[in-house]
């Protein structure tokens, strides 16, 4: 093969790494202390993943776990995927990839033009449930022969390649003048990687987890928060909790909300995970002075959110985004105090005379079907029941309200933002009694058709 020019790049894997700093000065224009974000959206795959797959895969063929024409196969919510696709097509390798339906539909089209396969899996069971994503990962990883499983959430490489790379550059970058770090936490290599590194340069840089609010990290049990590809439902060893000084929680709201401003304000397309981490370091860098530098790094781009975050209906759907003049919430503001809790539900396995009993306590007709506790994910909610179809399978048989709600639920009530306007109310509730509110990405409420009506004649009067 002929030589190439020496500013020819051999292999796209030899483009990962060495991204830039690029300094927030509109978004961080009232603040002393610079905020500073490391953009991994430069790695070819368009993401941080890229590093830790090619550590990973390059491990593998040294321990020889992975052989020739192998197929590679990780949980992953798109990005470490992605890596390990870019990694797999220059060395010959297949990929099945586990997702659960969290994950957008851009990122799994994304994954598949990339050659892999992808099964989706549903986000709404626990861990250690046959359906969930690490579990179907680890049964498909025994039953594939030549299976390699390189298990981002404990693999040692993961953080390695972070303290290995992306500390360095941070350093070197910076000229040793970073005082904090923040980076949103998920499997925690790079937190981990990247504090291992500044702490040896220099103990008192401060390293900071954003979580979204119901992971983990921030005391939750996992659930429910929206943001993709961050935050945890369990501990992964790859996480070292002793490196982290300080973790700060943030809504499904303010990432969004900040995602966007930062896309629209600075340039930079960034996703729902880079807005949690930098939503995080505004708030760390809000107290501090000139003297403190504040690097976050922003795990990829928002390319993957274009029909989600930065879809303006998308975003009133789920409750993020107020219209202007009258909305769902001035309906919901007209009830009178105390009349029932903001959310009334019954879980799958309740039985049909507890539902009966609880419309009657709180003088509802319907209610929504929902596995879990406050606060609810939208994604638990499976379905409703109402009075009529509990009546119509009474008279079939008269033992039916000792059997389980699932057994004769109806669809899921139709849903509505809290920001929306009370015109689309009106359209929704015009052909069924019930919607089930979102606010923030959670339903918090049920809206009646008689709610309506009390409050579009309140208005008139």
């Amino acid at each position: 093969m002929a030589e190439l020019p020496p500013k020819v790049t051999d292999s796209v894997l030899d483009l990962i790494g060495n991204t830039p700093l690029v300094q927030l000065r509109r978004v961080g224009a009232d603040l002393e202390c610079p905020v500073l974000v490391k953009y991994e959206v430069f790695n070819p795959g368009g993401s941080v993943k890229d590093r830790i797959a090619l550590a990973m895969i390059e491990e593998g063929e040294r321990t020889g776990a992975l052989q020739p024409g192998g197929t590679i196969i990780e949980p992953t919510s798109g990005n470490t995927g992605v890596g390990l696709a870019i990694v797999a097509a220059q060395r010959g390798y297949k990929c099945i990839f586990v997702v659960t339906d969290k994950v957008g539909p851009e990122k799994v089209d994304l994954l598949r033009a990339y050659g892999a396969e992808v099964v989706v899996c549903p986000v709404a069971v626990a861990p250690d449930d046959p359906a969930s994503y690490y579990s179907t990962a680890a049964r498909l990883g025994k039953e594939r022969p030549g299976a390699f499983a390189p298990d981002q959430y404990s693999n040692p490489l993961n953080p390695q390649a972070h303290y290995l790379s992306t500390g360095p550059e941070i350093w070197d970058q910076t000229d040793g003048r970073v005082t904090h770090f923040v980076a949103g936490a998920g499997t925690g290599g790079t937190l981990s990687g990247v504090a291992r590194y500044l702490k040896e340069q220099n103990p008192e840089v401060q390293i900071i987890a954003a979580d979204p609010e119901g992971s983990v990290y921030s005391g939750g049990s996992g659930r429910p928060y929206l943001v993709e590809g961050v935050g945890e439902d369990f501990w992964p060893v790859t996480y070292d909790p002793s490196l982290v000084d300080r973790v700060i929680a943030v809504s499904d709201a303010d990432s969004f909300l900040t995602a966007r401003r930062v896309s629209q304000q600075e340039g930079l397309l960034i996703g729902g995970s880079c807005g949690t981490a930098v939503a995080a370091a505004l708030k760390v860098a809000s107290e501090l002075t000139a003297d403190h530098m504040v690097v976050v790094l922003t795990p990829d781009s928002g390319r993957g959110y274009l029909t989600s975050i930065f879809n303006d209906e998308w975003m009133a759907r789920f409750g993020f985004l107020a219209s202007e003049g009258p909305t769902v919430a001035d309906v919901v503001a007209t009830r009178e105090k105390g009349a029932r809790p903001s959310l009334v539900y019954v879980q799958p396995d309740d039985t049909l005379r507890d539902a009966v009993k609880l419309m009657h306590k709180h003088s509802v007709s319907q209610l929504p079907v929902a596995q879990g506790e406050m606060p609810l994910a939208n994604a638990e909610v499976f379905g409703s029941i109402d009075e009529l179809r509990i009546m119509d399978a009474a008279f079939s048989a008269t033992d039916i309200l000792d059997h389980s709600v699932s057994e004769v639920m109806s669809d899921r009530l139709p849903t509505l933002g809290i920001g929306e306007p009370v015109e689309r109310a009106v359209g929704v509730l015009d052909s069924i009694n019930a919607a089930l509110v979102l606010d923030g990405g959670r339903p918090s409420t049920v809206l009646s058709r008689a709610d309506l009506l009390t409050f579009l004649s309140s208005k008139s009067l």
